[in-house]
């Protein structure tokens, strides 16, 4: 099946480039190309794509907030945040807003395009490592102003565990071998956790443990 991608960047050489390379991949298809945020969210509505590539420094409207509405539309696309710096606050604050990973505008070809497979298929797009400095940002910018979810009562124990695992950048394997675990069953918590808080993805997870506070800054 073919996953079809949104491009949202306000340089026309940009959009161009990754045209050309997802083009050029059988399984991949650019629908659309927007030059400021607003117009990405139309393009979302209008054409329903798999994968949204985001910059997140465009006129009209910013990458972020065009993130926050297509997020809170219902939308099933996922976006993946492009960025000329690595880690910025921009990105950060895209990610709570409900971005599923970030890439730099000088990945390779071959890379760009996993990764939008990566994303397309439900996963995320930050290695622990990646995660472990990003939550290490958020100690130094401090957590989002957002309540604690009722949903966050209805966590069983272990699950308050895992959560706070892939809070600390964890992956399954770890977690499995920090809580005597099989990776199966690590898998089957972390899905429970994602659906009782309403996350799409461990990107989310950690984000969301880090400002309900189940993460600390000396944690990680």
């Amino acid at each position: 099946m073919t996953i079809r991608v949104v491009v949202a960047d306000d340089q026309a050489l940009v959009r161009g480039g990754f045209r050309m390379i997802i083009d050029a991949r059988d399984d991949l298809e650019v629908v659309g190309e927007a030059a400021d945020g607003q117009h990405a969210v139309r393009l979302v509505h209008q054409t329903r794509p798999d994968v949204v590539l985001m910059d997140v420094r465009m006129p009209v409207m910013d990458g972020v907030d065009a993130t926050r509405e297509i997020i809170a539309s219902g939308s099933t696309a996922r976006v993946l945040v492009v960025t000329t710096f690595d880690l910025d606050e921009h990105v950060l604050t895209a990610l709570r807003a409900g971005a599923s990973g970030f890439l730099l505008k000088d990945i390779r070809p071959a890379e760009l395009a996993e990764a939008i497979r990566v994303i397309a298929r439900g996963d995320s797009l930050l290695a622990p490592s990646v995660t472990r400095r990003m939550l290490d940002r958020f100690a130094h910018t401090g957590p989002a102003e957002r309540p604690t979810p009722a949903a966050l009562s209805e966590l069983s124990a272990r699950e308050l565990e895992v959560l706070a695992l892939i809070g600390q950048a964890l992956s399954n394997a770890e977690i499995a071998g920090h809580l005597s675990l099989s990776e199966a069953t690590v898998k089957s918590h972390v899905s429970a956790v994602l659906r009782k808080l309403g996350l799409r993805d461990r990107v989310q997870a950690a984000v969301a443990a880090y400002d309900y506070r189940i993460v600390q800054p000396r944690d990680l």
